[in-house]
Order: C-alpha cells, then structure tokens, then sequence
C-alpha cells in the first residue's frame, strides 16, 4: 500500500521557506524551538514520517535533525526519539521598574453558600452510569441533538420531577440547559420577544441574576422579602411587570419558605395579569425537619416555569439544569436556544439519565441529606456552646444558614474570619440595590467544606463571631 501521510506518527506543522530543502527546515525547527512554539521536550515526528508529510527525501529530515542535535536544539536517544532541547528561555529585559503586588492571603477554609461538598461528589456510580450510558448510546446520540436535550434524560426527570418535587412535567416540556444562568439567559431572552419590560426579583437574591435580566434589556424591581417570604402580593401594584423570578420552596439567602398564602397570591397575580413565575427550585430536595416543600408549578403549570439543577444535588461542574415549560412557550425556548443542543454534552445527559432511572440519584440525596443535617446541627450546638447571643435561622432546608449578628457588625465580623483564615460573607452582599438596608447577618454555607476542613471551618467561624 502506498505510503501517506494520514497514516504516520504525531502531526507537525512546518513551513519550508528559502531554496534549501534541508536549511528551510532547520530555520523553521529552530524558530519553532525559539519562540516556544515547540516546547522543550515535545518529541518530533521520525524521520520517515516527517518527510512524507513534507513531501522530501527521509534522508533531508534526518540529516537536518543531526545537525539540529549537534548545535544543541534537539536531543536524540535510543528509545525516547528525538525531542526539542531543554534550553533556558532568555528574559526579556524590564520596560521599567514594577513594584512587585503584595500577594492576598488565600483563605484556609471557606463558608461560601451556594456549593455542595464537592468532594462527596460520587464518582464510582457515575462512572458505571456513564459506561452504561456509552455502552447503550445509540449512534445519533453522538451527532448535534434535539435543542430540547435528549430525550432519554427528559424522560427519567419528567417522572423523577412529578414524585419527588410535585411538578407537572411532560418530557415534551423540558428543556435541558447548560445550568440555572442558561436557562435564566433563554428565558430573558423569550420575555424581551413578548415585550415584557420588567421581571419582579426579590430583595434578596443573586446579583448574576439580576445582571442577566438588565443584560436582557429588562428591569428588575424588587419584591420586598420578610419572614414569610416574597410578598407576592405587592406584585399587583407594580406595574409594568410581567414575570416574577422567586425562590419560593427556601429563599435564597434568608432561607424562608414561601407562605402558603402568599404562594396563593402569586398564581392569582400570574393567571389575572397573563404573567410568568419563573420559579427558581435551586436546593429542593434538601429538606431536613419535615416533607420538603412542593413546587409552586403544581399549582399551575401554564403559568410558571419551573427551573431545577444539579448543581447543588451533585456538582455545578456538571453544567446540567432544566426548565420545565407552559405549553405555549416550548417553541419560543427552543427557538432561542437554536435549532441543535449545542450547550449540553449528549453523553453527560445519557449519563444523568441512566444515574437517576438506576435509583443512583435517589441514593446519593438521601446520603447527603444525611450528612448536611450533621452539619447543620454541629452547627447549631457549636453555637449554643460558643456563641449564645447569635440566633441562628433558615435552617430547616438547605445548604446554608443565616446567623444573625448585632446592628453594624456584619463588616467587622467578615474581617475577624479573614484573619482567622475564613471566607464568609454578609447578607447584604445579597441586598438588591433598590431594597432598603436590612439586619445584619451572615450567610453561612455549612455544605462547602469537605470533612477533612469541616471542623476547623466551624471553629474559625466561632471564634470570628463577637
């Protein structure tokens, strides 16, 4: 068979210039060295197979390759081939004097909300999902896919949503995203299209969030929020406004539930004034006193549009999320998100899919419901014992909780972790810009650090506190 170059060795990029065969080429290995392009130690293609790639005598390359050995720009050995030279890598010289940066102190421990314990992610049963998976693929899985996602994985979540969250869900209405930011982006993107100009949020919540709707050409007014949650019925007074995004089953960062009432008056406002409640269901499954608070969608499901995640069930890594839709906005979701499913890998859905219909997922809930609640609860006895004063509230669901501090506190107890080597934050951090100053507090992630760091996070924490 007829020797080509599809068929040899590593590939590498060479231009010839210059009337030499055997000197263009050395020019070009020695600039490729020089600039870096080859880094030392990259090992070149052989002899033989460079030269049919360049279309030139093998005995060109080799010669050229010898006499690159000789002037020390590659090194050649029995077994290891021949490799780009170790050479030192001339400094350029200074522009100017420049004032080295004081290096920040990286935190030892971190009680950031909002990330799981990575470190409890479950490998070994993902693995086997995704072998499954990979094994069972059919072949069309692996071209551009549905811009709904794969249907494999809409099926299980259909049917994993309506027991374990109370949502309508029909495989036909989810749409699987690249996270919750995905989602929240295509749905900013749909609002703008029906010429909503403005989409209520609460007084606490995410800026990212609020930054995605601006970005969207859409204004974010607040809802104020107290211990019973959003109140959803201020949202008949602003006018204007034709979605409400909310965190009803626990508000996020003040860790309330939404009250029955008010869950009430937000669907009444949705179905009076032809609005959406984009429904934010970020930690659901993580309820530890009681059943965990259903979703609003059940309520109406032509209303809201339910978002969920695996970020904090597994790991934000994953970049899977869906939206479950009302009928009518299927076509214009998908229409946003193009034609294909570009976002999400097919192959990390088939994965998820197989990982819940295996009753993998329900597993690993249940076990890290387990050992958050260990967390919450040394949490709360830590305190009883070293800080009596702080309440400590938001902790029946959840991976965070909020300790209350006195009146103008909050930014001098953030500093005092600092220096114990803590990263915590206050919740005004969470305040809408449009909302009034608050209490202060701090929003404490008790899921973030793995076991190896639980403990001396939580002392850090303590001995910060006033």
């Amino acid at each position: 068979m007829t020797d080509s170059w599809a068929t040899f060795g590593a590939d590498l990029h060479v231009e010839l210039h210059g009337s030499g065969l055997r000197s263009g080429l050395m020019d070009a290995l020695r600039e490729a060295a020089r600039t870096g392009r080859l880094a030392p130690g990259t090992r070149l293609p052989s002899s033989r197979s460079l030269a049919v790639d360049l279309g030139i005598a093998r005995n060109t390359v080799a010669d050229a390759y010898a006499e690159l050995v000789a002037e020390g720009w590659l090194t050649a050995q029995q077994g290891s081939g021949t490799r780009v030279a170790r050479r030192a890598v001339p400094k350029k010289p200074p522009a100017g004097v420049v004032r080295a940066r004081p290096a920040r102190r990286r935190p030892t421990y971190s009680l950031y909300a909002g990330t799981p314990d990575l470190a409890s992610f479950p490998r070994a049963e993902w693995l086997k999902a995704a072998r499954r998976a990979l094994t069972t693929a059919p072949h069309e899985a692996f071209g551009y896919g549905d811009s709904l996602g794969r249907i494999e994985l809409r099926t299980v979540l259909a049917d994993y949503l309506a027991r374990a969250r109370g949502v309508y869900a029909d495989p036909g209405r989810i749409v699987i995203c690249s996270g919750f930011v995905h989602g929240l982006m295509l749905m900013g993107k749909v609002l703008r299209q029906r010429r909503v100009r403005e989409v209520a949020v609460e007084s606490y919540g995410l800026d990212v969030h609020w930054n995605l709707l601006t970005e969207a050409g859409l204004r974010s007014p607040a809802l104020p929020v107290d211990e019973l949650g959003s109140q959803t019925g201020g949202l008949a007074v602003l006018r204007g406004v034709g979605a409400v995004l909310m965190t009803p089953a626990h508000q996020f960062p003040t860790g309330v539930p939404l009250h029955p009432d008010r869950r009430a008056a937000a669907v009444d406002w949705a179905r009076g004034s032809g609005g959406l409640i984009l429904e934010d269901d970020y930690d659901g499954e993580f309820r530890y006193d009681r059943q965990p608070v259903g979703a609003l969608q059940g309520l109406d499901p032509e209303r809201v549009v339910y978002m969920g995640t695996a970020s904090k069930s597994l790991a934000p890594g994953l970049r899977l999320a869906w939206m479950v839709l009302p009928e009518e906005l299927v076509g214009e979701v998908t229409e946003a998100k193009g034609s294909v499913d570009w976002a999400s890998s097919a192959l990390d859905q088939l994965t998820l899919a197989e990982f819940i219909a295996s009753g993998a997922y329900d597993r690993h809930v249940r076990g890290m419901r387990l050992r958050y609640r260990r967390r919450r609860d040394q949490l709360v006895r830590a305190l009883a014992e070293r800080a009596p004063d702080i309440r400590v509230s938001g902790i029946a669901a959840g991976l965070h909780a909020v300790l209350e501090l006195p009146p103008g506190t909050e930014g001098s107890v953030i500093q005092a972790a600092a220096w114990q080597g803590l990263a915590v934050e206050g919740i005004s951090r969470f305040r809408h810009k449009d909302a009034p100053p608050g209490r202060d507090a701090l929003v404490v992630g008790y899921a973030t650090p793995a076991d190896s760091g639980w403990a001396g996070a939580l002392d850090a924490l303590c001995r910060a506190l006033p």
